[in-house]
């Protein structure tokens, strides 16, 4: 039987590391995109294998098309055609838009946006039929919090990409949908963060706690089985019941 490969960008730490270790205890091999923790996604390959998975540490700047397409290759090659792309790498700097810099506004929206739409054409040639694809947005967008203008924007337009794209592929049976997580404790929602503004965000769903990585590797992985097969075009709002 042929093991269904899984491709997941930005997988190296935090939910996009959980997401890669769920689909490897799901049967997935699982191909570790990076760009520049190349000891965390290495160990985090080395540690899948460890526990009986196929898995690989692949570099590429999902910004750059060029390299996108030599990922796919790559992955093609070492573990087979993808059957799951979970378009995980993304960037978070805040700032009021008033003051974002022109090399903020473009460096936000060459990964966040363009990295996704890069993966995304990719795979429209590259996927194997009936395969799944799942993008990471955010809560934020239904928050619509100060200082976070240019990746709400930024990710207004994976949940644009989303919605469409599920329609383009007609014909394929893949299905396209998003997570859009709330507050996670990862490292990248505790930077800079103080412990008052962190007890802040825990409080703000009903349920009080933050949301850990596993909470959204585990509705990633839903949308990655078989199961999910009548949920296309969707957004799921995996925030706790924040919005």
């Amino acid at each position: 039987m042929t093991t269904p490969v899984a491709l997941v960008t930005g997988a190296s730490r935090g939910i996009g590391a959980a997401i890669a270790r769920r689909l490897s205890r799901d049967g997935f091999a699982v191909a570790i995109n990076y760009a520049n923790s190349s000891s965390e996604a290495e160990a985090l390959a080395a540690e899948l294998q460890e526990a009986g998975g196929k898995a690989i540490a692949i570099k590429a700047d999902i910004a750059s098309p060029g390299q996108v397409q030599t990922m796919f290759l790559t992955v093609e090659q070492q573990l087979g055609r993808i059957d799951v792309l979970v378009n995980n790498a993304g960037i978070l700097k805040l700032s009021p838009l008033a003051d974002s810099s022109d090399e903020l506004f473009a460096e936000t929206f060459s990964i966040n946006t363009q990295g996704v739409f890069n993966t995304l054409r990719a795979a429209a040639t590259r996927l194997n039929d009936g395969g799944r694809i799942i993008n990471l947005s955010t809560t934020v967008l239904a928050l619509k919090l100060p200082n976070y203008a240019l990746y709400s924007a930024s990710k207004a337009a994976v949940e644009a990409f989303t919605g469409i794209f599920a329609k383009e592929l007609r014909g394929r049976s893949i299905t396209v949908n998003a997570v859009a997580p709330g507050p996670v404790a990862t490292e990248l929602f505790f930077n800079g963060k103080t412990e008052e503004q962190i007890q802040h965000f825990a409080k703000l769903s009903p349920l009080e706690r933050l949301g850990q990585p596993d909470d959204i590797a585990n509705v990633v992985a839903f949308l990655a089985s078989p199961e999910s097969g009548w949920v296309n075009g969707q957004v799921l709002r995996t925030n706790g019941g924040i919005a």
